[in-house]
This record gives C-alpha cells, sequence and structure tokens, in this order.
C-alpha cells in the first residue's frame, strides 16, 4: 500500500509503521479506535510529524500520509460534485504534533471543499489521547455557506460513543433537503480582489464596490471580498503569493466557483490563478462583456458583444483552447501538423472577420439614416455619462418613451433614438447611449465605435451625472477620458446634474457649476425638466436666426425647401405670396434674405 506525502529520509521501521495502518479497521458507525489512535500517535512521536488516515464507511483505511509538524497533503479522492450536497463517504483523522487538538483553518477549509463526513485531529495530553470532532451540521447560514459544527477536546473513548451513521444520515438527509430548494440557475457564489497602486484615479474602495455592483448585476452573488496594496501586480499571479494562498484558503471556506479581479489580467496571470484556486477566474473586462452579453437586445448590439469577445479571447487561448462552435470543423479544417490551438485561434480569426463585414453592413444602414437626418436639418442631442447615472430615465420623462431603465449597471446597452419638440416648436432628436465607467477596456471602446458614432455625430452632448453619488468629479473624468478617445471631447456640452431631489447641501450645487454650463434636474420627480428643455431649446437658437419671409406664390421650390429644412414656423396667404415665420441655420440665411420683410 502505498504512503502518501514527504517521505525523503524516513526510515524504513517508520515506513513499515504507516503501511500497517491499512491492516487496522474500525467497527461501522464509529470514529475511531483506540489501536489506530496509538498506532498513529507513535509515528508522530518519532517523526514530530502529522499523520493522517483517510477511512471510508466500512471503517477500512484506504489512504495514510504524513506530513510535516504544521500540516498534512491531502490526497484526491473522486468526488460528488458540489450540487450533489451530499457528504463524501470519506472522513479524515490526523495527529497535531504539538498536543494542541483544536481544529485549525486549513483543517476546516478541507472539510469544506473535500465534504468529509467529519474531520478529527488527535493529541496526547497528560497521558490521555484527546481528540476534536469537525462535522458539517446540514444548515446554510445567511450567505449560503455551510455551516460546521466542533465538539471538542475530549478523550478519544467519549469521541468513540458518537454513532457516526446516524450523524452522517442526519446531515445527509437536511443537504439533500436544501439542494431540492436550489435551482439550475444559482447565483455563482464570487470572491472579488484588487490591488491598491498608486496613482490611480479612484479611491480603492470605491472602485471595489463598483465592482461589486457589477458582480452583482452580472447575477453572481458575493460571499468574500479582499485587497491588497502593491506599487505594482505581480506579473505572475497579479496578486502576491501570500495573498493569493490566503484567497485559496477562503474560496474553500466560502465554497466560491468565481475569482473576479478588479483589473485586466494577463493570459498568464489568469491562467496561473486558476491553476493555483482551482476556479474560475475572470477580471474586470469579462464581467463587463458578460453583462453586455446579457443586456444586448438588437443584431447590432449583440454582433459588437460578440466581437468584442472574440477579441478579448483571442490571446488567452492555451493549450486547453476554447470552447468554440465546432460547426465547420473536422476533416479538412486542418493543415498538417497545425494544432488544436492553431485551429481555434484561426476560426477566431476567421469569425472575427465575418462579424467585422456584418457590423459595416448595419454601420452602413445607420450612416444612411444619419444622412437622412443631416437633410431635414433635425438637430441631434446625445446624453452621455457614467453608467446609472439616469440617462434612460431622463429620456423616458422627457419623451413619454418606455425604454428599458433599471438600478443597474449598464441597463442601456443598444442605442434609442426620440423625437423631442421643444416649448418653442423646435424639434431633435434625442439619442440614450451606453454608459461609460471607469477602466472602460480599450476592447470595447473599439467594438462598439459604431454605436458611439451618434455621440460624435451629436449637435450638442448633455452630459448626465449622478449629483448624489460620492465620486462625481471622479466619473465626470472618466466619462471625458471615453469622449477623448472617441474623438468627441470638443462636442458643446450643456452637464445636467441629475438627482437633484437627493441634494440636502447646497453647497455641493455651487461646487459642481463651478467653471461648468450645467442645470441641476431630477429625471424620477420632474424636478426643473422645463428648465432644461429651455437651455437646449436656447442653445440651438444661438445658432438660428429668425426670419419673417414673403415668398412669391411663383417661387413654390423655395416654400418647399424651407419645409424641408424643418425651418417653418408659422405660414399665411397673402394677395402678394406666402408669408412664412422661419428659424434658419446661419449658414442658411443669406440664400433667403431676398424674401425677408424688414419689421
Amino acid at each position: 500500500m502505498q504512503v502518501n506525502g514527504d517521505l525523503a529520509n524516513i526510515k524504513t521501521y517508520i515506513l513499515e509503521k504507516l503501511q500497517a495502518l491499512y491492516d487496522l479497521r474500525v467497527p461501522i458507525g464509529q470514529l475511531s479506535t483506540r489501536e489506530l489512535n496509538e498506532s498513529m500517535l507513535s509515528i508522530t512521536a518519532d517523526t514530530d510529524r502529522e499523520v493522517a488516515v483517510y477511512l471510508n464507511r466500512q471503517g477500512k483505511v484506504v489512504q495514510v500520509s504524513l506530513g510535516d509538524t504544521a500540516t498534512v497533503d491531502l490526497p484526491e479522492f473522486k468526488q460528488k460534485t458540489r450540487s450533489d450536497m451530499r457528504l463524501s463517504g470519506i472522513r479524515c483523522i490526523h495527529t497535531h504534533p504539538s498536543g494542541d487538538v483544536r481544529l485549525s483553518d486549513p483543517d476546516l477549509s478541507s472539510l469544506r471543499r473535500l465534504r468529509f463526513d467529519c474531520m478529527a485531529a488527535l493529541g496526547r495530553r497528560e497521558g490521555k489521547i484527546v481528540g476534536c470532532l469537525a462535522f458539517f451540521t446540514g444548515e446554510a447560514g445567511e450567505d449560503g455557506t455551510q455551516i460546521l459544527t466542533q465538539y471538542g477536546p475530549a478523550e478519544d473513548k467519549v469521541l468513540h460513543q458518537i454513532n457516526l451513521n446516524m450523524l452522517i444520515t442526519v446531515v445527509n438527509k437536511k443537504l439533500a433537503a436544501q439542494s431540492t430548494k436550489t435551482t439550475a440557475d444559482e447565483e455563482e457564489r464570487a470572491i472579488l480582489a484588487g490591488v491598491e497602486r498608486s496613482g490611480g484615479i479612484f479611491p480603492m474602495e470605491e472602485s471595489m464596490a463598483e465592482l461589486a455592483r457589477l458582480t452583482e448585476t452580472a447575477g453572481a452573488k458575493i460571499v468574500g471580498c479582499f485587497t491588497q496594496r502593491k506599487e505594482k501586480p505581480d506579473a505572475a499571479l497579479f496578486l502576491g503569493k501570500g495573498k493569493v494562498n490566503e484567497l485559496a484558503m477562503e474560496v474553500q471556506n466560502r465554497e466560491a466557483a468565481l475569482l473576479i479581479v478588479d483589473d485586466e489580467l494577463t493570459p498568464s496571470q489568469q491562467h496561473n490563478l486558476e491553476r493555483m484556486l482551482g476556479i474560475k477566474v475572470i477580471d474586470r473586462t469579462a464581467l463587463i462583456l458578460d453583462i453586455f452579453a446579457q443586456r444586448a437586445r438588437s443584431r447590432e448590439g449583440k454582433l459588437q458583444v460578440e466581437l468584442a469577445q472574440l477579441r478579448y479571447n483571442l490571446p488567452r487561448l492555451s493549450g486547453q483552447g476554447l470552447a468554440l462552435s465546432r460547426l465547420g470543423g473536422g476533416i479538412g479544417t486542418r493543415g498538417p501538423g497545425e494544432t488544436k490551438l492553431e485551429v481555434d485561434r484561426r476560426r477566431i480569426y476567421s469569425k472575427i472577420h465575418d462579424i467585422e463585414e456584418q457590423i459595416k453592413g448595419v454601420a452602413k444602414s445607420r450612416s444612411l439614416h444619419r444622412s437622412r437626418r443631416k437633410e431635414s436639418r433635425i438637430p441631434l442631442v446625445a446624453l452621455v455619462g457614467y453608467t446609472n447615472a439616469g440617462k434612460s430615465t431622463l429620456l423616458n420623462k422627457l419623451t413619454g418613451s418606455e425604454v428599458f431603465a433599471e438600478d443597474k449597471l449598464f441597463a442601456t446597452l443598444d442605442p434609442t433614438t426620440r423625437h423631442l419638440v421643444l416649448p418653442e416648436k423646435q424639434e431633435i432628436l434625442l439619442t440614450d447611449t451606453v454608459g461609460f465607467i471607469q477602466k472602460l477596456p480599450h476592447t470595447l471602446v473599439t467594438a462598439f465605435r459604431a454605436t458611439l458614432e451618434e455621440v460624435q455625430e451629436a449637435d450638442l452632448l448633455l452630459h448626465v451625472v449622478d449629483a448624489s453619488g460620492d465620486h462625481i468629479e471622479e466619473q465626470i473624468e472618466a466619462v471625458v477620458a471615453v469622449l477623448q478617445e472617441l474623438n468627441a471631447a470638443d462636442k458643446p456640452v450643456l452637464f445636467v446634474f441629475n438627482k437633484a431631489d437627493k441634494l440636502t447641501n447646497p453647497h455641493v450645487r455651487e461646487q459642481l457649476l463651478h467653471g461648468r454650463d450645467g442645470v441641476f434636474i431630477s429625471a424620477v420627480t420632474g424636478e426643473n425638466l422645463d428648465g432644461l428643455l429651455r437651455r437646449v431649446e436656447g442653445f440651438f437658437q444661438e445658432s438660428q436666426v429668425r426670419m419673417m419671409l414673403l415668398v412669391p406664390y411663383s417661387e413654390g421650390s423655395v416654400v418647399t425647401r424651407l419645409h424641408g429644412l424643418n425651418a417653418v414656423l408659422e405660414t399665411a396667404y397673402e394677395e402678394a405670396g406666402t408669408k412664412m415665420t422661419v428659424r434658419l441655420p446661419l449658414s442658411e440665411k443669406d440664400n433667403f434674405s431676398k424674401y425677408e420683410i424688414k419689421e
């Protein structure tokens, strides 16, 4: 029988003692026997190392391991999946050379991860064998983590009186009852992690709070949060090795299935973290992409999300490949000596090309719509701003639309344009756009460039700001940074400080308006929306001229052209011709000045 662990320099008689443990039997339903306990403690006394045995429910020793003074390596067992919600059928009994039999955090983490029937630690105190026992209660805490209970320290003869079979049966029944309440789409249990570096725009607490909101928006359940202060991220693991070891323990304790890192990981960092933690690891970019994939409704939106995902995944292809569709694969797709990795990479490049061509087709359609709008001379106003600032709510309130709006990040993904008539009959088109965010990946900006062209084509930007937020200036900076990347930072901007109904300090308004052209509103309550509309109308009126014209009936084409420019405010028919009150762009004034009636 094989003995696990570090056996270098271990004397032969010790190895024989360890192998002899396989021959011992424990009565069914009993934790251990005095003979097994004495044999294990004897080896510990000779080596000053931990000894661990793993027994099945028939009382047979199935594995023996030798560790060091602090811990013992765990062998691999075939485990049921966590969704089975059952114990593994294996129990672990091990010695503590120090004699302190209280179960350590690694002991309890191992119990959780491997779903042992129970975990026991043995030691010798004042000549007597004593031990501690830990096991699942079958109950779950508020965060969904399975609750453990401990018994001891107690003499081994007391521990042997515990009816293990009954205990296991009760726990398994409770776990099975829990599993009937869960569903296939159970929330993933996620742990968040971030590195605090000097010179960051956003405070670490704010960045992690935003990551938490993104995680909740994606549908995961947060069960832990880790941060670390470093000058720069670790090249191999992003986090320090000690922090990763701490994370590994928490992953087991919290039964987490996902680690989300608050920065973009390199492919090697992601791979190394997954290898060390044994769970899926994603970064902020992948998380945002996942949210976008859930929220995309239009064909263009779905294409852009898929394109961004493919570009993100391309450098992350490793030897294990990527789960791609196998349509078109098989015979005839592989060149001589071509590896699966190369096939996957070639397939992604091909798919990226196909999607880019489809997006170009959609972009042409959008371009035709924009050219028609330009011909009609209806100005375009774009709502821009940080995600969840209230842009969609404002669009709905102003236009009477029912665009999807929710108190979640990236509730709007597909751009929506609505027609709006201002108080003095000025017509505009109002467009809602995807919200910006700090650390918005360049991959997303590139993929969504076709959508964001609405921002580039706008005559006026309404920069919607959550005036009730804690980090308003940082959010404004993040939006301006994206506008610069879109070459739209020089566009005329009117700041719209939303959620003004939540402001209790009157000085906040003065501070926010300092050096800015802005207006305070509440999209929910309707506060000062009339003032906002007047400001928008005033902006366009400043670039237009109001004229009174008299156009002879013989020049009907002029009237047609004025209507085409959407410039006609009032019309009256007189003996000399058509009398019209118009509002024209300054660039058109000279074309109609000969028809002007001087007041």
